[in-house]
């Protein structure tokens, strides 16, 4: 039987989740030697597009993928969009969304409309696909008077399908301590002075104090109030980054955590805070979440899709605190992790993004005194939260791998595309292979940038 023709828009090449996301897609469906598969790489942001490597086998695979000067003349069976839903497109007979969904609990009019150009909708969780299936917008006509009159509702009518990020257990794992990288283990311990230290992981972005959607200002302000002229304090390692990993996005990012320290007395003193700026590999974020040092993952984050750093800590055995909203409520056991109390509060009018975050939408706000109890407790009490954190990493080890995922995919896609036939001839914009300042020739939205 001939293979039917999958063609995926996604940015491959880039340092982004969405990146990571399209590449774990890829890699599925490839395992399933069911399809010939071709690629088309677009931009993501500002992210850099530097992500593969021509050395590496598991990363020539995509490379190889991605369509250069040849001519698709072929309409692909099975066309699939890993963006944002306004920008997707359909060039198949059949076509599929996939998303990571949303971070508020609302989607605009767009991607009610982006959904509806899909035959299927695919999100990372449950939190995602709520927010996209629960959003009504009513149908309004103008009268002759001035007045307007209900016509109908505008929802997403297509199926949506829940399918995690799976993540690849052969990498995110426990380690002994001489397993661990030397550099890092090494790098660590020498600028670290405690012996205990949170770590934080995730893109700081656009907002002031609390409103970057991770709610880093207020991390770092929550953590220095709850350990401020201790006898004996914890650190706080944030691995983070702005856009790039540039000089200037490093004294950005600095500025912004001296900025919330100078809130405080100069008398008073203040935990350490460290920063880990530039990128690292999947095993590098492994050794990372395995140092002996850290002993907790935290997050105050407003929303997430998915949270795929999240899920990675509790593979290798983190204890994790984290905000109780949004998709990674999916793989965190509220028995087993600290999950911190808030509430939905309207996103601040810096949040706003056309299309993507709305003025109406709400998102999740700690509470502050949660947060204080749930750092105070991890810190006095790193024997029981470390026990509790390798419940969860056996739980999670067992369900949201990479080849879970990958088998969950392929029941899903075959499920809703058995009924295609054999491919038909149809002439398609010919697409150049992308280099680092190349966009692809074919025809498509400008990209927004995403974090």
């Amino acid at each position: 039987m001939m293979k039917k023709l999958v063609l995926i828009c996604a940015p491959f090449t880039s340092r982004s989740g969405y990146g990571d996301h399209a590449r774990s897609i890829f890699y599925a469906l490839h395992q399933s030697e069911k399809y010939e598969i071709k690629l088309l790489d677009v931009r993501w942001g500002d992210t850099p597009r530097n992500f593969l490597q021509k050395d590496n086998s598991t990363h020539k695979l995509v490379l190889d993928a991605i369509l250069d000067s040849q001519q698709l003349n072929t309409q692909p069976d099975i066309y699939i969009d890993i963006r944002i839903p306004n920008e997707f497109e359909t060039y198949g007979k059949y076509n599929i969304g996939i998303t990571a969904g949303i971070e508020t609990n609302a989607i605009s009019t767009k991607w009610v409309e982006g959904c509806n150009k899909m035959d299927l909708v695919i999100v990372p969780s449950n939190h995602s696909r709520e927010g996209i299936v629960n959003v009504v917008y009513d149908k309004m006509q103008n009268l002759p008077d001035g007045k307007q009159q209900k016509v109908g509702e505008l929802r997403v009518d297509k199926t949506v399908e829940v399918i995690f990020e799976g993540t690849d257990e052969t990498i995110f794992k426990s380690l002994k301590v001489n397993e661990i990288n030397k550099s890092i283990l090494n790098k660590i311990n020498t600028i670290v002075e405690e012996d205990f230290a949170f770590l934080f992981v995730g893109q700081w972005v656009k907002g002031g104090y609390g409103e970057d959607r991770k709610d880093i200002g207020k991390l770092i302000k929550v953590f220095i109030e709850t350990f401020a002229n201790l006898k004996k304090q914890p650190a706080l390692i944030l691995k983070t980054s702005g856009a790039t990993f540039s000089i200037i996005d490093r004294e950005e990012i600095l500025r912004k955590i001296k900025e919330v320290q100078r809130k405080f007395p100069q008398d008073w003193s203040l935990p350490n805070i460290y920063l880990l700026h530039g990128d690292l590999t999947d095993k590098e974020m492994n050794d990372l979440y395995n140092h002996p040092k850290i002993k907790c993952m935290v997050s105050f984050t407003h929303g997430e899709g998915f949270g795929r750093p999240l899920l990675e800590a509790s593979m290798v055995g983190l204890p994790i605190i984290a905000s109780a909203w949004s998709g990674h409520i999916d793989f965190l056991n509220p028995n087993y992790a600290l999950l911190l109390k808030g509430s939905l509060e309207q996103v601040p009018a810096s949040a706003v993004w056309e299309d993507i975050i709305i003025p109406e939408s709400k998102w999740f706000v700690i509470d502050e005194h949660s947060a204080y109890s749930a750092l105070k407790f991890a810190f006095e009490n790193k024997i029981e939260i470390k026990e509790k954190a390798k419940r969860l990493m056996r739980d999670n080890r067992k369900k949201y791998t990479l080849n879970n995922m990958t088998e969950l995919l392929n029941e899903v896609v075959d499920k809703h595309v058995k009924h295609l036939d054999g491919p038909t001839q149809l002439n398609l914009p010919k697409l150049k292979k992308v280099g680092e300042n190349e966009p692809p020739k074919i025809k498509l939205p400008k990209l927004k940038k995403i974090t």
